[in-house]
């Protein structure tokens, strides 16, 4: 834990010629369907993390996203098109990891979409690139961030992330200041050591999650699909959503706006940090909006019978 806390420490002090000469760079266009179209942002006092919020603040301040990479890497574009669409939905996003690859929109997921299972993975050659204290101090920075902070409720923070960096918001959710925790793509190992990922977080660490958890798994063919469901079979202490869609284990990060995990993450916020009843019916009720799309298996425990 100490080394963890040193390397964020480091990510967050090191600032590169380029970035400290533009203060606050955007990259990239404004995007994102929520109707307050969003930006991405390099700063020069958080080189760490990458920053998504709307291009024009309103009169009241914004709940906060905190974001963990696929592979825990140290790219917070990584997931560019989703958190754009997030934050355009009226969220401040701090994403692990600096600004350094955005790619492309997609215009359809590829026939293998991520890696499929194939048993034990080989032993990680490096260590992961972030850390969850990482992700938890993007907290402490943003309430200093003088020109950001005022923009932020504090009161209403949800921490979300792909695959490895689903298990640094598991680990995360433990946190007294988090809401919600949503994990796409992700889940304890059931055997542990036996994944990619270095995130310290077994099994009976689901236990000191304390707010509602939504899981978003990509089917069969997702290797993080037997990990995730099996979570959710053991978690019996807080309300859980379980929505599966057949799209691999990357997900639909890469498609306009984040494709339908644009949409259902969006949603979930909306309902869990915004009290929107609107979005909660795609998750809760007899009829909710995801139980009768055929795409996808939903599995809710200790739920609300209504939004």
């Amino acid at each position: 834990m100490k080394h963890a806390l040193l390397s964020a420490a480091a990510l967050a002090l090191w600032v590169s010629p380029a970035v400290a000469a533009d203060p606050a760079r955007q990259i990239g266009a404004p995007a994102g369907t929520g109707g307050q179209p969003a930006i991405a942002q390099a700063r020069a006092d958080a080189p760490g993390y990458t920053v998504y919020h709307p291009v024009t603040w309103g009169p009241e301040p914004l709940p906060l996203v905190l974001w963990g990479n696929g592979g825990c890497r140290n790219n917070g574009l990584s997931a560019s098109h989703f958190l754009r669409q997030i934050a355009s939905h009226g969220y401040v996003v701090i994403a692990n990891g600096a600004p350094a690859e955005e790619r492309p929109v997609q215009s359809a997921l590829p026939p293998a979409n991520g890696p499929r299972p194939t048993g034990s993975a080989p032993p990680r050659a490096t260590p992961d690139e972030t850390q969850v204290s990482q992700l938890l101090a993007a907290i402490d920075w943003a309430s200093g961030a003088g020109d950001l902070a005022s923009h932020v409720d504090f009161a209403r923070i949800a921490v979300m992330g792909h695959s490895c960096g689903g298990l640094q918001a598991l680990a995360a959710g433990a946190d007294a200041r988090i809401k919600t925790v949503v994990a796409f793509n992700s889940g304890v190992y059931i055997r542990a050591g036996s994944g990619l990922s270095g995130v310290h977080i077994q099994k009976q660490d689901l236990e000191k999650l304390h707010t509602p958890v939504a899981y978003i798994l990509g089917g069969p063919d997702d290797i993080a699909y037997p990990n995730g469901s099996d979570d959710v079979a053991r978690i019996g202490h807080v309300p859980v959503f379980y929505g599966n869609l057949g799209v691999g284990h990357g997900g639909t990060f890469q498609l306009a706006d984040g494709g339908d995990y644009g949409r259902v993450g969006a949603a979930w916020l909306d309902w869990q940090l915004k009290g929107s009843k609107t979005a909660g019916a795609m998750f809760a009720g007899q009829d909710c909006s995801l139980c009768k799309d055929t795409r996808w298996t939903v599995v809710r425990k200790q739920f609300p019978e209504n939004p």
